[in-house]
């Protein structure tokens, strides 16, 4: 399955401080990210238009600028070059236009967004901003990271495959939920109860909702209501066609230092990242294919609903009859 385009996590704004340059590669692309002297996170093509040195290896913030090591060579976040130290002359092409391959980058929920589209389409819309992941009365979030062989669509898709929460996850209830589609956004609501052990011995079934937000391909937000209360952003990223870093960003209101309420909201988070969350099912996509045309049945859930959905983030197909038709 090919890339598709939005915008995705590269990193989280407080890893990343004034002066800082780091070489990654998302996209299927070697880039560099930095933050210039003014505090503006800025990602370019890792290669200098110049002469094709590394930029994010010996790279320096210098201004509002990133300098090559090169040839110190100067390029601003918008990819403009804006010094040429030893030129006499400035390149006239170097005053009309960017240099230097540069990527949309926004900064919300402590997390650095960037925009990619194969065609180099300009952002299409807007990232959702969850304030409470900045929030200085929410706590410092706890952060998880996994990388495998797999692609946004096939992890986004696992929120609506409801037969599986019981094989996979062992969980005592399939979820029910309310869905509604609104051009690039997917919400849902899913209630239900919950069996869980107290402290005492006695086994409780406790009701319990989950919200979730999906904004494109790359950005989705889940709000766990019940014996926590849990924010959490679903962060996953292309590094390759089938490659995918994927990254969890819990918070919560803050609580009491070793009260019942923290190890509660400890036992969820290690519930929600283990092997009856997302690491029982990494295995699946790391080894999995994808059907474009599955046999499916009436307990499946609404996989070829959200398949219509999601496909409209692809600008060079797979198209819609591959993409949305089951097997007969």
């Amino acid at each position: 399955m090919p890339i598709p385009y939005g915008w995705f996590g590269v990193g989280y704004g407080a890893e990343l401080g004034v002066g800082d340059v780091r070489p990654v590669h998302y996209f299927g692309r070697d880039l560099v990210l930095f933050r210039n002297e003014s505090g503006e996170a800025g990602l370019l093509d890792a290669y200098c238009p110049h002469l094709g040195a590394h930029m994010g290896h010996g790279g320096q913030v210098e201004g509002d600028s990133l300098r090559c090591p090169f040839h110190h060579w100067a390029f601003r976040p918008d990819g403009f070059c804006s010094k040429i130290p030893y030129a006499k002359a400035f390149p006239p092409r170097a005053k009309r236009e960017p240099l230097a391959k540069s990527y949309s980058v926004t900064e919300s929920s402590g997390v650095i967004w960037a925009w990619y589209h194969p065609d180099d389409v300009a952002p299409m819309f807007d990232v959702i901003d969850y304030p409470e992941f900045t929030d200085p009365t929410f706590a410092e979030p706890v952060k998880r990271e996994w990388r495998f062989a797999s692609n946004p669509q096939e992890i986004a898709e696992n929120g609506v495959d409801v037969a599986h929460f019981a094989y996979v996850h062992a969980m005592d209830a399939v979820p029910e939920g309310e869905t509604d589609y609104e051009g690039v956004r997917r919400r849902s609501v899913a209630r239900g109860h919950r069996t869980i052990d107290l402290p005492t011995g006695e086994r409780k079934q406790l009701p319990y909702s989950v919200e979730t937000v999906q904004n494109g391909a790359g950005q989705k937000f889940t709000r766990l209501s019940g014996l926590v209360e849990l924010s959490l952003l679903v962060i996953a990223t292309p590094v390759e066609a089938d490659d995918v870093e994927l990254r969890f960003c819990f918070t919560h209101p803050k609580v009491a230092p070793g009260s019942p309420e923290e190890k509660a909201i400890e036992a969820a988070i290690e519930n929600t990242c283990g092997q009856k969350g997302v690491e029982g099912d990494i295995p699946i996509w790391h080894n999995k294919i994808h059907r474009a045309r599955p046999y499916l049945c009436d307990g499946d859930g609404p996989i070829l609903r959200f398949r219509r959905y999601f496909e409209q983030f692809y600008a060079d197909g797979p198209d819609g009859s591959r993409l949305v038709e089951a097997a007969e």
